[in-house]
């Protein structure tokens, strides 16, 4: 079978184990029943996910152009604590903001490839986790805007990392570490107005477990750019990786933007 389209990051279901579907406009492929089996990948071109022109992918699955001025991608998504929306002052698009900061968000720790802290909407859980391929997390405060989970993300980061080394994770190099026994250690360390936030003794831990029937000893990432045409066995989904037989992944969401086909 072939399927062709646009790359969007692999929508998941949270379940044992995880499911992972491509989506393309005209049809969608859970990509857990094409483990062991072989597939090929064809680079066909670019589309911005944005204005949906044919224009070559700057980042996160944006033309140039629109990564500079959608509001989808203001410095703030990387950055919460340099929200404003709650304060009534636009970065781009005061509208679209406030839609998005002024909603319940999550600060939590995660085990991706070491302990590290990050930042979701409520409404994310547990995708967000998912998406970085963490065996484990775990809520610290739950707050009602996107500035108030910045700043407590900005006094975590002297003590975790805020990055996942996504070489670890897809070779399954992770710390085993009780996260419950380590937010006992976080309230000292919270900013005095996320405090009345603070979960001490919530049972919210999440485990996920990944569709991966080998884990690569190393790994080598597969860029379209550079090779617009590959062929491998997948031999397993974490993150929002594909993983190969040969020890190559691919990024699904680093690739956002890109046309393929896809032949199974």
């Amino acid at each position: 079978m072939q399927y062709e389209g646009v790359l969007t990051k692999m929508q998941t279901e949270f379940g044992e184990p995880i499911q992972y579907y491509l989506v393309f406009e005209d049809s969608f492929l859970n990509v857990n029943q094409l483990l062991d089996k072989n597939i090929e990948i064809n680079f066909e071109g670019y589309q911005c996910l944005n204005c949906g022109k044919k224009k070559k992918i700057f980042r996160q699955g944006f033309c140039y152009e629109c990564f500079y001025s959608s509001a989808a991608v203001g410095d703030w998504i990387m950055k919460p604590e340099l929200s404003t929306a709650h304060l009534g002052i636009a970065d781009r698009d005061l509208v679209y903001e406030q839609k998005v900061q002024l909603q319940p968000h999550i600060v939590y720790l995660a085990l991706s490839s070491e302990v590290k802290v990050g930042v979701t909407r409520k409404t994310q859980v547990p995708t967000r986790w998912i998406d970085q391929g963490a065996i484990q997390a775990i809520s610290i405060v739950e707050v009602p805007n996107r500035y108030l989970a910045g700043i407590t993300e900005v006094a975590l980061k002297d003590h975790y990392a805020d990055k996942t080394n996504w070489r670890k994770m897809l070779t399954n190099s992770v710390e085993h570490i009780d996260l419950i026994q380590e937010r006992l250690k976080l309230e000292n360390l919270i900013p005095a107005e996320v405090q009345e936030y603070f979960f001490l003794n919530k049972n919210d831990l999440y485990e996920m477990h990944y569709p991966v029937l080998e884990y690569p000893a190393k790994v080598k990432s597969l860029s379209l750019d550079k090779t617009p045409h590959f062929q491998g066995k997948l031999t397993g989904i974490k993150g929002q990786y594909l993983l190969f037989e040969d020890g190559t992944v691919f990024n699904i969401r680093g690739s956002e933007g890109y046309v393929v086909k896809i032949a199974v």
